[in-house]
């Protein structure tokens, strides 16, 4: 079966820019008939949505983007992460598969059914997920091949209070986590984000989320590709849940075009 085109983007920036914006988790698009593998209804559904979808990072990357000295690559999911989560691994090392939130999700993030809990997860991973990982992979080899190296910036939201689904919940909520790998983000990443940050309120390390996205094909394995996940918590810039950006997403962007500049 073909891809569809409007599954992801890759949206061009500078030929010269090693920096790729990747918001995979913006969209609430879910196709007609992966809807009728959920078994919410209708009203729930929108519900989960507000919960799980990080609202206006796709316009957030976008107006960074615009701001940025030189313009970044974006990488956008055009559908919904309940499709599915392009950043899980896709086999049992993924820990989220214990709360049914593995690459394709059967349970919500208030740990109700989403799907059945026999579902079959292939379909979805042969017609969404494996192609949205090549694509990326081939977005990062682009930067590679360009500038010799690659920053993958992650660009995500959080809620104000935990979500039942949250492995990690416990720990701090600053109005900015920065997400780290031990690999690919080397200190100077790690410091141009809190400098670019620092009019956004407290930058923390790791909590409530830790880790950041790098296409397997580099993972662990290529130091020129660089990566950082950037976690906002949504009252920073929006009402929650699933409510209209607010003043704050400005501020946000200009703090995130400083970051590509400053990488």
């Amino acid at each position: 079966m073909e891809q569809p085109v409007t599954s992801f983007a890759l949206l061009p920036g500078a030929p010269d820019s090693p920096v790729l914006l990747h918001v995979p988790h913006s969209s609430r698009a879910i196709p007609d008939e992966v809807r009728a593998g959920i078994v919410l209804d209708d009203g729930a559904l929108e519900r989960e949505l507000d919960h799980i979808t990080d609202a206006h990072t796709a316009e957030l990357a976008e107006r960074a983007a615009a701001l940025a000295g030189l313009r970044p690559w974006r990488f956008v999911n055009r559908l919904s992460r309940l499709v599915v989560d392009p950043e899980r691994f896709p086999d049992e090392r993924e820990e989220m598969a214990a709360v049914g939130m593995g690459a394709v999700y059967t349970r919500t993030t208030h740990s109700a059914g989403l799907r059945p809990a026999d579902t079959d997860p292939e379909p979805l991973l042969a017609r969404y997920f494996r192609p949205y990982a090549r694509a990326m992979t081939e977005a990062v080899a682009g930067r590679l091949a360009a500038t010799g190296r690659a920053v993958i910036i992650d660009v995500h939201s959080y809620p104000t209070e935990p979500l039942p689904y949250e492995l990690h919940g416990t720990g701090p909520r600053p109005p900015v986590c920065l997400g780290t790998d031990a690999f690919h983000t080397p200190p100077a990443l790690t410091e141009a984000a809190r400098e670019a940050f620092a009019g956004c309120g407290e930058t923390g390390l790791d909590s409530p989320f830790a880790g950041t996205y790098v296409p397997l094909d580099f993972y662990g394995t290529d130091a020129r590709v660089g990566a950082l996940m950037v976690e906002i918590r949504r009252d920073t810039y929006m009402t929650e849940p699933g409510g209209p950006a607010g003043p704050g997403l400005d501020r946000l962007a200009t703090a995130l075009a400083r970051l590509v500049d400053l990488v």
